[in-house]
């Protein structure tokens, strides 16, 4: 199996894990990992998603922008409030994990519309569509074109039931 390119994010768990003093195996029960894949992980054999990279973080009690950074997920120099914005979306434990990713793709129909880059890479060949169900996701003209009572634009708004 080759290398992938993650940079040197296997390197630097790796050394994390050894600073913090746990055995692979600890560490992927901390994270809710399997012990093989975090090896592979470590090994630059395989490129976790960001979930999975937020949980290692987490387990090892260090930043998860560090390692979106050495994973190539974010650049270094990435506006920092978006950043803590996705971290606390996918931290939530009261979304599942079709909401998560929902709430994330119109946060960044949100930032285009109003200027910002695009922050996480897009999916690659429907990958988004599959996680999440293309039915479920709504349109950004959706959003935008949702109107009161009034007629004014208005954002999303909640109805009873």
């Amino acid at each position: 199996m080759a290398s992938l390119n993650v940079g040197n994010l296997g390197e630097y768990l790796r050394e994390q894990r050894r600073n913090a003093q746990l055995s692979l195996r600890q560490l992927a029960d901390a994270a809710g990992v399997s012990n093989p894949y975090l090896s592979q992980i470590e090994r630059g054999l395989r490129k976790p998603s960001a979930e999975v990279l937020q949980q290692v973080a987490k387990a090892l009690r260090i930043s998860a922008e560090t390692l979106y950074v050495r994973a190539g997920i974010l650049d270094a120099e990435r506006d920092r409030d978006e950043v803590e914005t996705r971290a606390v979306i996918l931290a939530d434990p009261s979304l599942n994990e079709r909401q998560k990713q929902v709430l994330l793709q119109i946060y960044e129909s949100f930032r285009k519309e109003n200027g910002f880059g695009v922050g996480e890479p897009a999916a690659e060949d429907g990958e988004a569509a599959d996680r999440t169900g293309d039915t479920d996701v709504p349109s950004d003209t959706a959003v935008r074109g949702t109107r009161t009572a009034g007629g004014s634009d208005a954002g999303p708004r909640r109805t009873a039931g």
